[in-house]
């Protein structure tokens, strides 16, 4: 069986959503997703730093649209893990583990991987929005888009817009 690697942040969970809530919630300020193609996330949202270190960032991200129906999907069909970077934010290591618990109650502990870097990780297929994540990993590299990534162009990533187009190539 094919074990696919599934990225949470920008993946899973909408982590934009989150951060334009943040930010307006903080400054008043309101936020176009659309204006930020191309931008770093620490360009389009100057509080994001301490945003993504409050407690209840991670545990109150917004589900990314199809991803549950995707993740059932994927785990009934693959050897499933979720891969997803948390060293850096500490708090987010028991809050990922919560909000996984919580919408995707059908993945086991056993396929959560809180790690610090990925370029230990080895699979067949792996579903990320970063591309330094991707650049390391030698299976099929499907990059979701994200306003970050959007006008990166490389023939070693295959985009993915929706987790329909995931369901349709898998």
């Amino acid at each position: 069986m094919k074990k696919v690697i599934v990225d949470m942040d920008g993946v899973m969970a909408d982590v934009y959503h989150q951060l334009v809530q943040f930010e307006k919630r903080d400054t008043g300020r309101e936020i176009e997703i659309s204006d930020l193609a191309g931008k770093p996330e620490i360009e389009s949202f100057p509080n994001g730093k301490k945003h993504v270190n409050e407690i209840g960032f991670f545990r109150t991200l917004p589900v990314m649209k199809g991803s549950r129906e995707a993740m059932e999907y994927l785990n009934n069909k693959y050897d499933l893990y979720i891969v997803s970077a948390g060293m850096e934010f500490p708090n987010s290591l028991r809050e990922k583990y919560d909000w996984l618990a919580e919408h995707f109650p059908f993945i086991t502990w056993e396929q959560i991987v809180l790690c610090g870097s990925k370029k230990v990780v080895s699979g067949d297929v792996m579903i990320d929005d970063y591309p330094k994540n991707l650049d390391h990993f030698s299976g099929q590299r499907l990059i979701f888009t994200q306003p970050h990534n959007e006008l990166i162009e490389n023939e070693t990533y295959e985009r993915v817009h929706s987790w329909e187009e995931v369901m349709n190539i898998l």
